[in-house]
């Protein structure tokens, strides 16, 4: 298998010279001895030095993360304390060129990279936005830009042939969906649409001896709606069968372990897909809606989180922030959800915020459009649409989900186009969003119209869009730990 270029890091090359000459007896022998001595020291201070600059081993800036909700929990906060967000004064400044194309001030010692780990453990507190710098809502632009092109210039994925093979007695389950625009496909859309992108993208390489990835075409939904199958013990037993078919059929499975195979699916049946395959469970990377700490058969360090989006028009007009007559939004079941219902019983009666047990007394999308805050809180599974539909009606969202593992947030910097709480801060939501300032709202509302491009999914792939945003994902979980991506 071809593997990419390994970049050279910096300060490779060692200088030469030569031992100092002794001057007395024994003197000579203890200046030799003396750089050994003092190495643990040196190696003691270089650990610190790289602690306080913010940046990794790999040499890329660390990104600034939202505390962990599994931590101990902290005091509350505030209302004085949440407007207290400009950092003091006496910080350096310096300019810098933003992904506007302008020179705008960014902070010195507050930013954060894309880290080497591939991923960001986005727990969840009682936090709101931090003040936005340059580069709107992202970690570091320039450094996810070139990245990117990187990739788009080396990623190699190979296809297995099913989902080419139109005469198999399961087409259906392997060929693209004939229409994923379709309305009923709901949860399911990102799911089908990656699969469409794919097949029509330029990264597709048919000599597998090129590939550095390979993808594993079955779709669950496709599975859950054929009679043949339909249980989520058929639909495991048919994904153990296709992947025991494929490593006995071809070698690119044994070369790796599997740890190069990936396959997609969204909502609650997919995380139960693999099951009953611990090389597939264990080693392949699930692509996944359901991306929760605490999810079965979902691995932060190993799987790959993907947005749900619903089949929407990409070019609705947005409403301006000023005809948002309404202060937040909520609509949802609260069967099954404890943190739902202590929503309804806090805030369900509160003339200012359209809170709702039910369906709305209007069109549930105009809840949307009309919200300066649209809620995203864990029903039964940790992920909806509702972050995607908030992204794409331009209301921010209001994350009220612990352990959820944010999609591409080791790219975008969630704090500065929505608002993250902890379940056990529910009640103080209101007081949190009235400390936002109108100018940090407005900042914020800009960030979310710039991440907007991310959340959509393409038949033809463009740039910046959902299919390569989860691609470039796969790309830092494959290369990261060989050192490929430094």
């Amino acid at each position: 298998m071809r593997k990419p270029r390994k970049r050279r890091r910096r300060g490779e090359a060692g200088a030469g010279g030569g031992s100092p000459p002794s001057v007395l007896p024994g003197v000579g022998a203890l200046l030799r001895l003396l750089p050994l001595l003092l190495l643990p020291l040196a190696g003691a201070a270089i650990a610190v030095a790289f602690s306080q600059s913010g940046f990794s081993i790999a040499g890329r800036p660390r990104p600034s993360t939202p505390a962990a909700a599994a931590s101990s929990p902290s005091p509350p906060v505030s209302a004085a304390e949440l407007t207290q967000l400009t950092p003091p004064s006496s910080q350096q400044k310096a300019p810098i060129l933003c992904n506007s194309g302008g020179e705008q001030e960014k902070r010195v010692g507050g930013g954060g990279g894309i880290g080497s780990s591939g991923s960001l453990p986005v727990l969840l507190e009682n936090t709101i936005p931090s003040p936005p710098n340059c580069g709107g809502p992202y970690h570091d632009w320039e450094l996810f830009r070139s990245d990117l092109e990187e990739m788009r210039r080396t990623l190699k994925i190979f296809v297995y042939p099913d989902a080419h093979d139109a005469s198999s007695p399961f087409a259906g389950v392997f060929l693209p969906h004939p229409d994923p625009y379709n309305p009923k496909l709901g949860n399911y859309h990102s799911e089908h649409m990656f699969k469409h992108a794919l097949l029509r993208s330029t990264l597709l390489t048919p000599h597998p001896s090129q590939a550095h990835l390979f993808f594993l075409p079955f779709s669950i939904n496709a599975l859950r709606n054929d009679p043949r199958v339909r249980s989520e013990a058929a639909i495991a037993d048919f994904v153990a069968g296709y992947a025991d078919r494929v490593r006995g059929d071809f070698g690119f499975w044994n070369a790796s372990g599997g740890v190069d195979h990936f396959y997609v699916s969204c909502h609650s049946v997919g995380r139960e897909a693999a099951a009953r395959h611990r090389g597939l469970r264990d080693r392949a990377v699930h692509v996944a809606c359901s991306s929760s700490y605490f999810q079965r058969n979902y691995v932060a360090h190993k799987d790959v989180a993907l947005p749900q989006v619903w089949p929407r028009p990409h070019e609705e007009p947005l409403n301006p922030p000023a005809a948002r007559e309404r202060f937040v939004f909520f609509a949802g079941r609260i069967q099954n959800s404890q943190v739902r219902m202590e929503l309804i019983a806090k805030w369900g009666n509160d003339s200012s915020m359209d809170v709702f047990s039910r369906n709305p007394p209007f069109p549930y999308e105009e809840g949307f459009r009309r919200s300066r805050y649209c809620l995203h809180v864990k029903g039964y599974e940790v992920n909806t649409a509702r972050i995607s539909d908030a992204i794409h009606y331009g209301c921010i969202p209001v994350i009220l989900s612990n352990y959820y593992d944010l999609p591409f947030a080791n790219v975008l910097d969630w704090r500065k186009f929505s608002v993250i709480v902890n379940h056990r801060d529910i009640s103080s939501v209101k007081e949190i969003l009235l400390s936002i300032t109108d100018d940090m709202y407005l900042t914020m509302y800009q960030n979310l119209i710039e991440v907007r491009k991310h959340f959509r999914w393409n038949m033809t792939p463009q740039v910046y869009d959902s299919f390569h945003m989860t691609l470039y994902q796969l790309w830092l979980k494959r290369f990261s730990h060989l050192g490929f991506v430094s």
